[in-house]
């Protein structure tokens, strides 16, 4: 399966694909966007992404297309590719065209629908802290912005290190995110995981984890966690919509000897999201 992208109204090859070149999702990173996971044909929780795509967007001031738009060309995306057991689809809204600067041009919004073949997650991975800090008071705190440079540069400090995801606090010192993850972490026997406040992104599996956790009996404690508990936690497990609920094996170099509470806590989303694929 190669990569295609819906981008107007046509689905075309990666090579095919073009938007302008002042396009403001270009020149300086204004615009929304989802990420899915496509598991054998069908998109994992759309509808919730599309929720949140409108709040992202409502967020910068930008006009979404309409939602049956969003939709049909997801759709068509998804169906053009060849037939992958997993894939990444990605929707991608910029404010279109407009001057060099700030200012917006007022051009219609851009339309971007990709779908990738994807692989699926190690079992475990390596996490490492940065000393970077997310700003809780952002104008675009907890937007899933086309601005990701942050990101960028974070990740691959994580990889400099031989790890795969990096975390990071927030300005008060409490820990936020990964670059592309929310965090749940055990510690003295309670599972535990940073509260919206803190400036992390409303990630859809963090939103389904606490359903369906509670729903199971699964206590899960929303509250400022000190980026010093990670030096004593016993679980640290990072959820998103690629790598569901996924245990970490080491933080800074530190092996951590897992827990029962951990093991649940992923077999609690596994099992809830075979049973819906638009939760």
């Amino acid at each position: 399966m190669s990569t295609l992208v819906w981008v107007d109204g046509e689905v075309r090859t990666e090579a095919e694909a073009r938007v302008a070149a002042l396009d403001h999702g270009v020149t300086v990173g204004d615009g929304v966007f989802e990420t899915c996971k496509v598991q054998d044909g069908q998109v994992f929780a759309l509808t919730r992404h599309l929720w949140r795509l409108a709040r992202s967007a409502a967020r910068l001031g930008l006009t979404l297309p309409e939602d049956s738009l969003i939709r049909a060309a997801a759709d068509r995306t998804v169906r053009a590719g060849d037939p992958s057991p997993l894939a990444r689809l990605r929707i991608t809204v910029t404010s279109g065209p407009g001057p060099l600067g700030s200012d917006r041009g007022g051009s219609p919004a851009t339309l971007i629908v990709a779908i990738s073949p994807a692989r699926p997650w190690p079992t475990t991975i390596r996490a490492v802290t940065v000393p970077w800090r997310r700003n809780e008071h952002s104008a675009v705190a907890g937007v899933k912005t086309t601005s990701y440079a942050e990101n960028v540069v974070a990740l691959q400090a994580a990889h400099d290190a031989d790890a795969h995801e990096a975390l990071l606090a927030n300005t008060a010192g409490n820990l936020c995110e990964g670059t592309g993850s929310n965090v749940l972490l055990v510690r003295q026997g309670r599972l535990l995981t940073p509260p919206l406040r803190s400036g992390c992104l409303a990630g859809i599996t963090r939103e389904l984890f606490l359903e369906w956790a509670a729903a199971d009996g699964l206590a899960v404690e929303e509250c400022d966690v000190p980026l010093a508990w990670l030096g004593d936690a016993e679980d640290v497990l990072l959820t998103s919509s690629t790598r569901d609920v996924q245990p970490v094996s080491s933080v800074d170099g530190r092996d951590l000897p897992g827990s029962e509470i951990g093991r649940e806590a992923v077999e609690v989303f596994a099992r809830h999201a075979r049973e819906s694929c638009d939760p």
